[in-house]
Parts: structure tokens; C-alpha cells; sequence
């Protein structure tokens, strides 16, 4: 695993970040190059806010880089739970 995803690069800084409840790097069992990471942060200016940091741009910019596609960036919210 890169060092971008243990944390030195990003997860250690982002969660040092207003806001930020929970940076969570995943791997595919099935696919160790998929890798998904979930973050969990107090609301959208928040999350706005850590895509203006220079490590979030760092690492983008590194991804970009060497990802065999593009990095995706989905946004979710919890689901009803009634």
C-alpha cells in the first residue's frame, strides 16, 4: 500500500481538519487495487473546505497521476432509517 493511503499524505492531516469525523481507507478483497475511502465530516462546508487544502490537492494530483482511471468522488448522505 502507498504511503497516500496508510496516511502520511492525507489521512493523518484530514482528520487534524474542522470538521472531519472519520477518514476511513477500504480495500477490495477481491481487487487490491481498488480501494475505496470513506469520510465522514459535519457538514458540506466542511467537506468544501478540505478540497481546498494543499494535501487534498497533493494527493489528487498524485492520483491523477498513476490511477489506471480517473479518481471518483461521490457524495452521500445517511438513509432514512424509519
Amino acid at each position: 500500500m502507498t504511503s497516500i493511503c496508510r496516511g502520511v499524505v492525507v489521512i493523518e492531516p484530514s482528520l487534524e481538519e474542522p470538521g472531519c469525523l472519520a477518514y476511513r481507507p477500504y480495500t477490495d478483497p477481491n481487487d487490491s487495487a481498488r480501494m475505496v475511502i470513506v469520510e465522514e465530516w459535519t457538514d458540506h462546508r466542511a467537506l468544501d473546505e478540505h478540497f481546498t487544502t494543499a494535501h487534498f490537492h497533493h494527493v489528487r494530483h498524485v492520483l491523477d497521476r498513476v490511477l489506471a482511471e480517473p479518481m471518483t468522488i461521490r457524495k452521500l448522505i445517511a438513509a432514512p432509517t424509519d
